[in-house]
């Protein structure tokens, strides 16, 4: 493990810019940035396209360490380069940012109340290829969306097993058990999801520690045990849906808890925008997020 990145994840004041979006919500993300699906036509113009507005933000100069701790790149974008250099080099080298893979393949099907993560029969693979780019960490989503104990459960050992092989490879894993912002038992799943997690914290190596991303909860301050617990490097927060207002304003009530945020980050970023709009834009976005971050 690099020793300075882990200390700047660990300890430095900022948030984690989530820029995983894959195939699924990658048309979305970018009709959201001003290209209709009618501008581009298979996967490959697609996942172009993206990394070009990937890559607007990376290299833009609101974008940088001093706010922004982490990044989290979807597969395709830590195996592409940016000014010839390898994705995540560049994060680290030319911005002193964290570089993170998103390593789930996707959602299964929804199954008590919750889905969990399609099999991942190339782990091992990604995970060293992702080592040798200089990869800190991995990103994977499951998502729970009633309080049915076995939809927890379920959740939370798949994200463990996978999150202990992770370790094993020399990263470090941040676990995403979403919760459904939309769920009418949003808080009590969050108090099953809260124990369930605790819990399996002690499946952890001494020594070794995970990060949580998790939704914002329907209690400020919720997941503070979480927060403090020694195993866990970071407890981070997903925008899951609210607004960049809404999530900010929630994220500042919620002590030592910082921002992961993709769709929230990126609100109002446009490909047909001057680079001076695109600066400004980013940048008010950037500095909103990070002031609620470091509440």
């Amino acid at each position: 493990m690099n020793h300075e990145m882990a200390e700047k994840f660990r300890s430095a004041q900022g948030f984690i810019a989530a820029l995983d979006q894959s195939g699924g919500s990658t048309p979305k993300a970018l009709k959201l940035y001003g290209i209709e699906e009618s501008e581009y036509s298979g996967d490959e113009q697609m996942f172009d396209l993206v990394h070009q507005m990937r890559t607007r933000i990376i290299k833009n100069s609101a974008f940088n360490g001093d706010r922004v701790l982490a990044a989290i790149l979807f597969e395709g974008t830590m195996d592409r380069d940016i000014d010839g250099v390898g994705s995540a080099e560049y994060l680290w080298n030319s911005k002193n940012i964290v570089p993170v893979v998103k390593v789930d393949k996707g959602l299964a099907d929804e199954e008590n109340g919750a889905q969990v993560m399609k099999p991942m029969p190339e782990l091992d693979a990604l995970l060293s290829r992702a080592r040798e780019k200089g990869v800190f960490g991995t990103k994977m989503r499951s998502v729970i969306k009633d309080n049915n104990d076995a939809g927890v459960a379920a959740v939370v050992n798949q994200q463990f097993d996978i999150g202990l092989q992770i370790l094993d490879a020399g990263l470090v894993p941040i676990i995403e058990p979403e919760v459904d912002i939309h769920s009418a038992t949003k808080a009590e799943i969050e108090e099953s999801l809260r124990n369930k997690l605790a819990a399996a914290l002690d499946s952890v190596p001494e020594g070794k520690q995970v990060v949580f991303k998790l939704s914002l909860p329907s209690q400020a301050n919720f997941y503070a045990p979480l927060i403090d617990h020694p195993k866990v490097m970071r407890v981070v927060a997903l925008s899951g849906g609210y607004s960049r207002d809404e999530a900010c304003t929630m994220l500042a009530a919620n002590h030592g808890m910082i921002a992961s945020f993709s769709r929230a980050l990126s609100e109002g970023l446009t490909a047909q925008m001057s680079e001076e709009e695109f600066t400004a834009t980013l940048d008010a976005a950037i500095a909103e997020i990070y002031a609620a971050s470091i509440t």
